[in-house]
Parts: structure tokens; C-alpha cells; sequence
């Protein structure tokens, strides 16, 4: 409780603060209600298809979760031990030098694409520039050493595909945050209100940051999950076959079916090789768009920045993310 409530709370006449339904009592009617019909569900989930979606949706959220804890961790320490003027002295003063540096210390962060959002939130709040801390978010998921390794164990016979991956991913991230630099408003992203954690010793506010975080951003990951569980189960398996035949078709149906599938950047090389219908300019699209944006990812940026930023944001990287791959896989590939 907030020291205006218990100002408000304390004031003669005052009416009782109203209560509100919070995540633990929502979490305990499902569970009860879970119980009550479990023959039911357990009937329901029998069906293939449903059976494919729990697989689909489980699968995204145990890969998802450890790094959206990570990243969560580390917005935390970022907000609450990393005084403002670190960044300041760490990045360049001028935002165009600013976002090819921001987007390159994604290099030295292991994790995916769920822990990028939480920790570039903490870097606007933080003060640095919007166009950096989006171009970091776009890069660290696809050019840290984990995932450029899993690139080159998924495609042992091309180590071609894992330079034009990392050129591709730092290149578009680049060119994303330069144009958010040129075109982006800064009344587009609204981040959301946080609790005020000033009054608190340093670890106790280190622990609020997190929960709060893990909360906010964890609802909107499930969401996510299970919007691309729904898709992947409901996209028919002939479809692939007769994009792979059209090299154009073939470049935008793996992007957005990177868009769709929601993997997690260290596993999606597999996925990726296991595509050897399409072409290598095709599964670059798949492994650069992915780690930039998908369904979870859409839905973690709109709680993080706002739906305003996301509905902007989210079609210009998919579109950007496209065209840079077919650049580089010509040249590369």
C-alpha cells in the first residue's frame, strides 16, 4: 500500500478502500474450478489436436520462462543498483552512434527474446534512448554466443548460415533503431505505471521489481503462447509444401511463420534446418525475423511500451527484418 492511500485511508469519513480481485485469487478459482470439472478436461484434451496445442503451448512457455525470469532479474538489478549515469557514460552521447553500440552489447547478454523486452524497458526508464534500447532488444536474442552456437551446430555443413544470421540480425536491428531515431514519437510509447519502490532499502526493492515484473510481463506471455499454440495446430502441413516451390512466397511464408510459431531464438536453428524444402535466403528470414518479433513477443512489447508503440513497431521490424534477409542471403547465402 502506497503512502497517498494510507493518507486517504486515514482520513476521517473516509470510505473503506474497495477490494480488488489480485492474480492469487484468480489463480485460486481456476485451480478450484480445474478441480470440479477435471473429467471433463480430461476427456477434452484426449482430442489430437488438442493434445498438439498443450504440447505447442507448454513447449513455448518452459523455453520461454527461465529467460523471461533472467531478464526480469536483470531489469531489476538495472532499475535498482545501476545508478542513471552508468548508461550515460557507458553509450555515446549522440543517439545515431548510440543504437549501433546498444544493439552490438547484445553480444555479451546470453538469452532470448523474452528477456530483451523486460531489460529494454529498464533502459528507457533508466534514460537512454528509445532508438538504442529498441535496437538492443532486437539484436541480443539472435547475436549472443548461445544462439549463434546452436546456429552452428543446426547447420554444420553451411557455416555460411551463421555469419549471415549475425550480420543479418545486428544490420536490421541497426537500421530498426535508426529509423525509430528518424520517424519514431516519443508520445508512442506509454510504458506502464510502476509502483514506487524509492522509499525501500535496496534489496527489498530489488525483490518488488522482479515480482512486479514476472507478474505484468508473465500474463502477457501466456497470452502470447497460446495464440501461436492456436495457429500452429490450425496452419495445415500442405501449405508449406507448395510455398517452398515459389522462392518469394517461400522468403515471406517462413517469416511469418517464424512470426506464428513463437520459438524460442535458441532452439529455432533446429527448426530451421529441419525446413530443407526451402531455400537458405528462406530459413535466414525464419531465423532473423523470429527472435524479433512473434506473437509472445508482440504481446510482451505492448504491456512493456504500450499497444500504440507495438501496432507501429511490430510491422515495420517484420517488414525490415524480410528485405535485410534477402540482402544479406544474396550476398552470403
Amino acid at each position: 500500500m502506497t503512502a497517498t492511500e494510507l493518507r486517504e485511508r486515514a482520513r476521517p469519513g473516509a470510505a473503506p478502500p474497495r477490494r480488488r480481485l489480485g492474480s492469487v485469487e484468480i489463480l485460486a478459482a481456476v485451480l478450484i474450478l480445474v478441480v470440479i470439472f477435471r473429467g471433463y478436461l480430461v476427456d477434452a484434451l484426449a482430442a489430437p489436436r488438442l493434445q498438439t496445442w498443450s504440447t505447442v503451448f507448454v513447449s513455448i512457455m518452459v523455453q520461454a520462462t527461465p529467460f523471461l525470469v533472467f531478464g526480469v532479474v536483470l531489469s531489476a538489478v538495472i532499475a535498482v543498483f545501476v545508478p542513471p549515469s552508468f548508461f550515460a557514460r557507458v553509450l555515446p552521447s549522440r543517439p545515431v552512434l548510440a543504437v549501433p553500440v546498444a544493439a552490438t552489447t547484445g553480444v555479451v547478454l546470453p538469452g532470448c527474446e523474452c528477456g530483451s523486452v523486460p531489460v529494454a524497458g529498464a533502459m528507457v526508464r533508466r534514460g537512454v534512448t528509445p532508438a538504442a534500447a529498441l535496437a538492443f532488444l532486437l539484436a541480443a536474442p539472435a547475436i549472443n554466443p548461445i544462439v549463434l552456437t546452436a546456429t552452428a551446430v543446426a547447420f554444420p555443413n553451411q557455416p555460411k548460415m551463421v555469419l549471415a544470421r549475425g550480420v543479418a540480425s545486428l544490420l536490421a536491428s541497426v537500421i530498426m533503431g535508426w529509423l525509430w531515431l528518424r520517424l519514431g514519437r516519443a508520445d508512442w510509447i506509454k510504458m506502464p505505471r510502476r509502483p514506487d519502490f524509492s522509499g525501500m532499502g535496496r534489496w527489498p526493492a530489488f525483490w518488488a521489481s522482479c515480482r512486479h515484473d514476472v507478474i505484468h510481463a508473465g500474463g502477457f506471455l501466456v497470452v502470447g503462447a497460446g495464440a501461436a499454440a492456436t495457429l500452429n495446430v490450425t496452419v495445415p502441413a500442405k501449405a508449406l509444401q507448395s510455398l517452398a516451390g515459389n522462392p518469394a512466397l517461400s522468403v515471406f511464408g517462413l517469416a511469418l511463420l517464424a512470426v506464428i510459431l513463437s520459438i524460442c531464438s535458441e532452439a529455432d536453428a533446429f527448426v530451421a534446418a529441419s525446413l530443407s524444402q526451402f531455400s537458405l535466403t528462406a530459413r535466414l528470414a525464419f531465423l532473423v525475423v523470429g527472435p524479433m518479433i512473434d506473437l509472445k513477443l508482440f504481446a510482451m512489447q505492448a504491456a512493456t511500451f504500450g499497444r500504440g508503440f507495438a501496432l507501429r513497431f511490430a510491422p515495420a521490424t517484420f517488414v525490415l527484418a524480410i528485405g535485410v534477409s534477402v540482402a544479406v542471403g544474396a550476398v552470403l547465402l
